[in-house]
């Protein structure tokens, strides 16, 4: 094939290989050049990189990674593509398809076996599905120094979002706690093969080289962060004395007011800085406790 974006040459592709699209794998197959093109200049790969790819489909975003990366490794779950892949990659020498369900990989262990020597990144369109538990699984992984993904425009807002804003969340928390997100562009309904309901967006997350702040336990904090969102009409007293069950209310009113803040204030308004704070309090008290 010439033009893995080319809707008629697409169709003779998967009709040839006697493909059907899988609605439980949120198959969408990208049919305008300028959106792979884009996402693969906007990664900033080059032959020094190594990138890990997730969900290729028909490889076309495959092929243009392949272009200027050192490596390329895709990760993907349906099976039935293997003959579509080798069919349209067939020219790819540094690409090579693990098929698999990148949800019970260990995706560190796939950068260091796969993409060794090269500085490792992430470059995927990802099933919108499994967008959420995939992002958090590479971000833990802690491997990658950068990730440029396209997801549902209504993620991609939550993942940039700044306190005070209407899509911060326990997420948007999560996600810039190992990372700085960036919103780059968007990509409508009408670049896919079939046509989602909703318009994407593709935004790249830069790993941080330092944790933003210090915080004595970090699983206490991302306690912290689910606690004030899990009940968001609540204010975070309220929230985190549903969910901090070895505290009195007033001690919990105690640690969010030593920190400088006003016991009525919302978890939306808090910065991830905030958070670090009241968490290593409510460690403090709790250890207290325990004694």
């Amino acid at each position: 094939m010439k033009d893995l974006t080319d809707i008629r040459e697409i169709k003779a592709l998967l009709e040839r290989h006697g493909f059907r699209f899988s609605k439980s794998m949120g198959q969408n197959f990208l049919i305008q050049p300028w959106v792979p093109e884009k996402i693969a200049e906007c990664a900033g790969v080059d032959r020094l990189t190594g990138v890990l790819e997730i969900g290729p489909g028909i490889g076309c975003l495959t092929k243009k990674l392949s272009d200027r990366a050192g490596k390329v490794v895709s990760v993907e779950l349906d099976r039935s593509l293997a003959p579509v892949l080798e069919e349209t990659l067939s020219g790819c020498g540094n690409v090579e398809i693990l098929f698999a369900d990148v949800l019970k990989q260990d995706l560190r262990a796939i950068a260091e076996k796969h993409l060794e020597g090269l500085r490792p990144v992430v470059c995927a369109n990802l099933p919108y599905n499994i967008t959420s538990p995939v992002i958090a699984a590479m971000l833990k992984a802690g491997c990658f120094d950068s990730m440029t993904l396209m997801v549902q425009k209504e993620v991609a807002e939550r993942i940039c979002a700044k306190a005070g804003e209407r899509d911060y969340g326990a997420f948007s928390i999560f996600v810039q706690w190992y990372a700085e997100p960036s919103l780059l562009f968007d990509v409508s309904p009408d670049c896919f093969i079939p046509q989602p309901k909703v318009t994407s967006s593709v935004i790249r997350l830069d790993a941080l080289s330092a944790p933003r702040c210090k915080v004595s336990d970090e699983d206490l904090l991302f306690r912290t962060v689910k606690a004030a969102f899990g009940q968001r009409r609540k204010t975070l007293v309220n929230a985190l004395d549903s969910s901090f069950r070895e505290l009195t209310k007033q001690e919990i009113t105690d640690c969010v007011t030593s920190c400088g803040l006003d016991d009525r204030v919302r978890g939306e308004e808090l910065s991830i800085g905030d958070y670090c704070l009241i968490s290593d309090e409510l460690s403090r008290r709790i250890r207290l406790f325990k004694q």
